[in-house]
């Protein structure tokens, strides 16, 4: 197995042969207090607690009908679902998201360097950041499948070799969501405690994780836990509206069974200070789409 290097100490063991609980050693926000930024220090205040923050208008009603509007052209393109960044739903033949979007269209390339993204991002941070992962996510009425509860740090580290807990994630909602069609849910306060998962890292492990997450699953015992310490919040609002959370916080969503489509962009910023190294516990790096190796700061 591929291990990082010897001069870069890993603080958050994972995929071992049982779970492992470590306290957070990282802080939540990176920036001293008082410095200047578009997240005011109520606010600030309340992600470092919570390791959220909700935003019920980060983009305007017109800039949601493009961004809207160019999801939908992607989504239905015949070359973009034959791209490998794309992933279909196994049910529905589908796609229900496309990796590395900002990449691939200039429209979305223009939101990750708005300064309502990267500022606030650079504010929580304290640092120059990258994009360590971009994607649209489509969860079309009558059946579009979850994603089950996990830390987004956890598969970070041990697949893509982030080292430290110095990233930060924004969905930002293209459709109304509703406290019935498959919203986000996070646990308040779960981002303080680090749960490393039990089992070996697959070879090739995206490449079933990204429709069914397998590995990196944290057990029902563990989950229950975390529950009943910090409880569950459901995020609904208007298209438009937006979450910030931390890389750490235990988060999932749940299957989509009514007419209402859920759509959202997806964007995770890294410090330029934390850029990954060799996986912690996998064979081999992630491919780039999936965990970005170009560290170039967003401008």
């Amino acid at each position: 197995m591929t291990t990082a290097p010897a001069q870069i100490a890993d603080l958050y063991p994972t995929r071992g042969e049982s779970e492992v609980i470590t306290d957070r050693q990282d802080p939540v926000v990176w920036s001293e207090p008082g410095t200047p930024g578009p997240i005011g220090a109520a606010d600030l205040a309340s992600f470092d607690h919570d390791g959220f923050l909700a935003i019920d208008a980060l983009i305007t009603p017109d800039e949601v009908e493009l961004y809207h509007g160019e999801l939908e052209r992607l989504t239905t393109d015949p070359a973009v679902k034959a791209d490998p960044r794309s992933i279909v739903e196994p049910h529905s033949d589908k796609i229900r998201t496309v990796f590395e979007v900002h990449r691939i269209s200039e429209v979305f390339a223009s939101l990750v360097r708005d300064p309502r993204l990267a500022d606030r991002a650079r504010q929580i941070l304290g640092s120059d950041v990258y994009v360590h992962q971009s994607r649209i996510n489509v969860k079309p009425g009558f059946g579009a499948t979850g994603f089950y509860w996990h830390s987004d740090f956890e598969t970070w580290h041990a697949e893509d070799g982030m080292p430290r807990m110095r990233a930060v994630s924004v969905s930002i909602a293209l459709t109304r969501n509703h406290d019935t069609n498959g919203g986000l849910m996070i646990m308040p306060g779960s981002h303080r405690t680090f749960l490393g998962c039990e089992g070996a890292t697959p070879e090739d492990n995206y490449k079933k994780s990204l429709q069914m997450q397998d590995a990196g699953t944290p057990s029902d015992e563990q989950l229950t836990r975390l529950a009943d310490a910090h409880g569950i919040k459901l995020f609904t609002g208007a298209a438009g509206s937006a979450t910030w959370f931390d890389c750490n916080a235990m988060h999932g969503s749940g299957d989509n069974i009514t007419p209402f489509p859920r759509s959202n962009v997806f964007i995770v910023f890294n410090s330029v200070e934390n850029t990954a190294v060799e996986p912690f516990a996998a064979p081999v790096p992630r491919p780039e789409y999936i965990g970005a190796r170009d560290f170039t700061p967003v401008r």
